[in-house]
Formats: C-alpha cells, sequence, structure tokens
C-alpha cells in the first residue's frame, strides 16, 4: 500500500493551533508555544503564517465554510428529528472551533476580519432558523405568526452562539475539555429544540417533541457541577 504523503507543513500548523487554541484559549497560546509544540522554528512558523491574527483568520475561514453549509441545509428540515439532527451538527460545528466562542468579545474587539465575518455568520445562522421554522410550519408541524418566527429564530442564534459560554461559566475547568463534548452538544441541542414545544401545533406534537429532548437529554451532574 502507498504511503500517504505528508502533511504539508501550513496544514500541520493549523491543525495544532487549533487544538491549542480550543484547549487553552486563543490569548493563552502564543506563537513560541505553537512552534515548541511542533518542534519548529518561530522563523518557520512566521514563514507560512505572519502573525498570530493570520492563523486565526485562517482557521475562522476553515469554520465559516463549514458552517455555511451546514446552514444552506435548513430548508431540507421537515420534522423535529431532522431539527434535532440539524441543531446538533450546528453545535457540532461550534465545538470543532470553540475558541472562537469562548473569547469571542476578545476575538471581535481586536480582530477587523473576524468582526465582519462573524457578523454575516450570525445573519445567517438566524436566517438559517427562519427557515427551519417555515418549513416545521409548511409540514403542518407549528403554528407560528411572522412575528414570533423573527423572536423565536433570534432566541435561536443567541443560544446557539453562547452556549458554550453558558457552559464554561457553569463549570470552567471541564466544560470544554473534549471529554465533555457529547454532553455539551446534546444539552445545548435539547434546550434550542425545546423553545419550538410551545408553537406545535398539536399537543401530541407537543408530547413528541418532549419525548425527544427527554431521551437526548444527558444527566445534569455528568459534565457541570453548580
Amino acid at each position: 500500500m502507498a504511503k500517504k504523503a505528508p502533511r504539508r507543513t501550513a496544514q500541520r500548523i493549523a491543525e495544532v493551533t487549533l487544538d491549542l487554541f480550543n484547549r487553552f484559549g486563543e490569548p493563552n497560546v502564543s506563537t513560541t508555544l505553537i512552534s515548541a509544540e511542533l518542534n519548529i522554528s518561530p522563523g518557520n512558523l512566521y514563514y507560512h503564517f505572519a502573525s498570530k491574527d493570520a492563523l486565526v483568520n485562517q482557521l475562522f475561514d476553515q469554520y465559516e465554510v463549514a458552517m455555511l453549509e451546514l446552514l444552506d441545509a435548513a430548508p431540507d428540515v421537515h420534522d423535529v428529528e431532522d431539527a434535532w439532527f440539524f441543531l446538533h451538527s450546528l453545535f457540532e460545528q461550534v465545538w470543532n472551533h470553540r475558541f472562537l466562542y469562548r473569547d469571542l468579545n476578545n476575538l471581535l474587539s481586536g480582530n477587523r476580519h473576524l468582526e465582519t465575518h462573524f457578523h454575516a455568520v450570525l445573519k445567517r445562522k438566524t436566517q438559517a432558523f427562519r427557515w427551519m421554522l417555515a418549513s416545521l410550519a409548511a409540514a403542518g408541524l407549528m403554528r407560528i405568526d411572522p412575528d414570533s418566527v423573527e423572536t423565536l429564530s433570534a432566541s435561536m442564534s443567541v443560544m446557539v452562539t453562547y452556549w458554550l459560554s453558558y457552559e464554561y461559566v457553569r463549570n470552567p475547568r471541564q466544560a470544554l475539555e473534549p471529554t465533555s463534548a457529547g454532553v455539551a452538544l446534546t444539552r445545548g441541542a435539547q434546550h434550542v429544540l425545546a423553545l419550538l414545544t410551545p408553537y406545535m401545533a398539536s399537543p401530541d406534537l407537543q408530547t413528541h417533541l418532549q419525548g425527544l429532548t427527554a431521551a437526548y437529554s444527558a444527566p445534569e451532574g455528568a459534565a457541570a457541577r453548580t
């Protein structure tokens, strides 16, 4: 079997940097630490990425492509099971680049690229929820007026964007560790999906939705202690 070609240095730098940012937070990771982790010289690192911001921008651009592709699938949500899968997939994308959400305000205040592009992603995220709600209403599963669609889609977008911050505040030492991923993602998707309950078209659908969220509910103490 032919050997795999070695990964390009720039790709290795991006992968290792993402892991470090996710583990320790972007403000706590220096280019010196990244170089040491990769066992390369700082000069080699700067040859591929002229600054730490260039690395942040590269990682954000990867996140943006994946997130926008996923958001485009929102009109394909036709039932509550689809909605659950869609939401869980969103949280997986958030988790994969969780350093962006952990340090969001700090990153936005000092990086113009992120400031403009993250705002665009947020708008697309809210629009995707509008599409999802319209699709569920068209399928006869929801009864919701246009004003409520605007409010609910914004609420869902806020919850997805800041859920990991909530998890982090609850348990700063463990919430964003890889071992907590399943609980954090499941609990986030569960709470966002629960926002749909008052708008379901019948009591039976409400019960079905509640049963779905309860089935995937993680034990409260599994990843966080209050």
